[in-house]
């Protein structure tokens, strides 16, 4: 029930964000509008960036289901940037009313999980501790963040297939550079 709730909510908000700035939307008009009372609000978010940055973990966390191999990660993360895209007055508004930090923080986890499962595939015999493997997936995480942040801010101007096929070219075969360098410092 409390993620059906959190879901009416988010939908709540992104309908507003159509008509109006995330700046002027205030926690009575997302309950007004999903017909909900301010303290069912204040019972799932602890204010309106809470909510922008459950919706931004939520949505990249359901695209990327699926796609946490390393055959098909640049699928996942393509799949992302063609959510952007798509969903550009949303991201555009988010984008204009948080800060860097508070973005990456929304996008850090999900991303960060699926290199992880990518690195734990790649890993094989060569065994890495714990805090080996999120220093690599969390090095990983911040570029493709960046990058993708770096996008949005510059207009989202090239296409999701070039970036992907950018980020494919740089990544190529560095998961296993990675987990073989590491495993050389045993």
């Amino acid at each position: 029930m409390s993620d059906i709730t959190r879901k009416a909510i988010a939908d709540a908000l992104k309908r507003l964000l159509s008509e109006k700035p995330l700046s002027r939307v205030t926690v009575m008009d997302i309950a007004a509008e999903c017909g909900i009372s301010r303290m069912t609000f204040y019972y799932h978010f602890r204010d309106i960036y809470d909510l922008v940055g459950w919706i931004v973990s939520y949505d990249i966390t359901s695209i990327l289901s699926g796609r946490q191999t390393h055959d098909t990660w640049q699928e996942g993360f393509l799949s992302v940037f063609q959510a952007v895209e798509k969903n550009h007055v949303f991201v555009f508004n988010v984008y204009n009313s948080m800060s860097r930090e508070q973005m990456e923080r929304s996008l850090t986890g999900p991303v960060t999980e699926l290199l992880l499962s990518v690195l734990k595939e790649t890993e094989g015999r060569k065994k890495l501790s714990d805090d080996e493997m999120m220093f690599i997936a969390s090095f990983y995480s911040y570029a493709f963040i960046g990058v993708m942040l770096d996008w949005i801010g510059e207009g989202m101007r090239e296409k999701p297939e070039l970036m992907i096929r950018r980020i494919e070219c740089i990544m190529s075969g560095s998961f296993e550079n990675a987990v073989e360098r590491f495993s050389s410092l045993q």
